[in-house]
């Protein structure tokens, strides 16, 4: 029964999580190509390092393969209920918080590129020309913010919280880098950079604080339910997740 109830928890929450939340992909054309290729490179280190991680993970087993499956399909559904933000931007959930705890960053970068390049191909959700921005704000910074605060707190005596921030805060890590990208390459005319993100962070924060809150109770519950099911013995992973 408990399972049951968190399950239809998790689907609730998944419902209603369109209207309340928002993150960003950065649309087709409309960096300039100059950003568009800064982005990509900084990007570059962090897949590469991911391919050789998920290659490794891939010969743990059927439970791990599984999971990783799972964590991929997450950050795809709530990355792909998209709604309409600032101009040149769009709103959703991020996902990676998740993976990026059971498997690490790096490996989330992976499944956070293959999925923005998914939805930038059959949703016209993002762009190619800025996938790599949209990479390293929702796919390396995001979860490189949730690993180090899972990592810090996961010794600590409420988990279930220390889940809650790194899925939360890997959430708003995503929404600070995309404001920067877009400020640096549009920068206010009088003010600058700086106004310029002072005015990206300003609109976004009304509705991305909210969004992060959910993110967080989602990501707690989906842990939760994994943990569950990893004590019973359904599935094994390693010790490190």
């Amino acid at each position: 029964m408990k399972k049951k109830l968190l399950m239809w928890g998790i689907l609730l929450t998944l419902i209603i999580t369109p209207q309340l939340a928002q993150a960003m992909h950065i649309m087709e054309g409309f960096l300039p190509i100059k950003w568009a290729i800064i982005w990509s490179i900084l990007t570059l280190p962090f897949l590469v390092i991911g391919f050789r991680k998920v290659g490794k993970g891939l010969k743990e087993g059927q439970d791990h393969k599984m999971i990783l499956g799972l964590v991929g399909g997450f950050a795809f559904v709530l990355s792909a209920l998209k709604i309409p933000s600032v101009t040149g931007s769009c709103s959703h959930p991020t996902g990676v918080g998740l993976g990026a705890i059971l498997f690490g960053p790096t490996t989330m970068t992976v499944i956070g590129t293959i999925v923005l390049l998914f939805q930038a191909l059959l949703l016209a959700h993002g762009g190619i020309t800025t996938l790599g921005a949209n990479s390293f704000s929702m796919a390396v910074v995001g979860p490189l913010v949730s690993y180090g605060i899972y990592k810090m707190g996961k010794e600590g005596k409420n988990k279930s919280l220390t889940v809650f921030l790194a899925a939360a805060l890997g959430d708003l890590a995503t929404y600070v880098i995309t404001s920067i990208q877009l400020s640096l390459a549009f920068p206010d005319a009088t003010g600058g950079v700086a106004a310029s993100l002072t005015k990206f962070l300003s609109v976004f924060a009304v509705t991305q604080i909210p969004l992060a809150i959910v993110e967080g109770i989602i990501t707690v519950m989906v842990f939760n339910l994994i943990q569950e099911y990893r004590k019973e013995g359904v599935i094994k992973l390693e010790e490190s997740i």
